[in-house]
């Protein structure tokens, strides 16, 4: 149960159609939605959900706005800009940004939107794509905890770990170091993947070996065995150009705390190159792509 009426959901994407359509199977509410993109309103409209013609409609409908949306700009935009959410929404409205930003970005908009009297929580979310649809995220969340126990019901129809980080913020700070942590495991997968290559190590055996190791991980489960082995890097699945905003957000966080990270700092590396090499729109684990492009060229020349 909840005692949101309506909510509002804006940015309806890969992950956030599916994250809409949980949450209007499993609430008995009224649900009004917005994107840009028409095509994701008409799937949505098929279960009852509302389309809204613009930020400021679904401000003024709804008692909570949840957002899922590329990153900071765009989140502060709709929150902080001109029709947005601080000019359209009630005081008393409730903002969740499911979306993945700077902590600081996260911050800036919690302060905006409380000069109107609307109260936020940075929500981002990790897992999959088909987490997403499955409605088994990981949630964590950055805000009063009795706001958060105001959310969780609702979080808790599109996720199964729904977790309070801390205040506005820690929610995203989390999630940013949740998403190095895997981009640096990428990494070492596709390196690994390049080597066994070249040592002529069946690809599929050495994987299916670090998976009954020490090894194994959720990166390894997913972006290895699914994307890297079949060479699979489809577009708009978390996208290399997504990653690299993310792991940048990560960076910015280790500078504001003195932390030299350079596993992080190789990572963005790649991942800049991979962009680089017209692998921006495919899913990241595409960088296997590079790794032995870029062996070759830092090998000494021969004499």
């Amino acid at each position: 149960m909840t005692d949101f009426a309506t909510i509002g959901f804006i940015g309806t994407g890969v992950m956030g159609e599916p994250m809409c359509r949980n949450l209007s199977s499993k609430l008995d509410v009224r649900i009004i939605a917005y994107d840009l993109r028409r095509e994701p309103l008409e799937r949505l409209g098929d279960a009852g959900i509302e389309a809204a013609s613009g930020v400021g409609d679904v401000a003024k409908a709804a008692n909570l706005v949840l957002l899922s949306l590329p990153g900071n700009s765009e989140v502060e935009e709709v929150c902080l800009g001109e029709g947005g959410i601080a000019a359209a929404g009630a005081p008393g409205l409730v903002v969740a940004d499911l979306s993945t930003c700077a902590a600081e970005s996260a911050r800036t908009v919690g302060e905006g939107l409380a000069e109107a009297g609307i109260l936020f929580a940075d929500a981002p979310v990790t897992r999959t794509a088909k987490a997403a649809l499955d409605g088994t995220l990981s949630i964590m969340v950055g805000g009063d905890k009795a706001l958060f126990d105001r959310l969780t019901p609702v979080l808790s129809t599109m996720g199964t770990d729904i977790t309070h980080a801390g205040p506005v913020g820690a929610g995203q700070q989390c999630k940013l170091l949740n998403n190095m942590v895997c981009v640096q495991t990428v990494v070492a997968l596709a390196e690994a993947l390049t080597m066994a290559r070249r040592a002529g190590v069946d690809p599929d055996v050495l994987f299916d070996i670090l998976g009954k190791g020490s090894a194994n991980s959720f990166a390894l489960q997913n972006h290895g065995m699914k994307s890297m082995l079949p060479g699979i890097f489809r577009e708009g699945v978390y996208p290399t150009r997504y990653a690299l905003k993310d792991i940048g957000y990560a960076l910015d966080l280790a500078r504001e705390t003195g932390v030299d990270a350079r596993g992080a700092e190789l990572a963005q590396a790649l991942l800049s190159a991979t962009a680089a090499r017209g692998f921006g729109e495919n899913y990241y684990p595409a960088l296997v792509n590079i790794v032995d492009d870029i062996q070759t060229d830092d090998a000494p020349a021969e004499d």
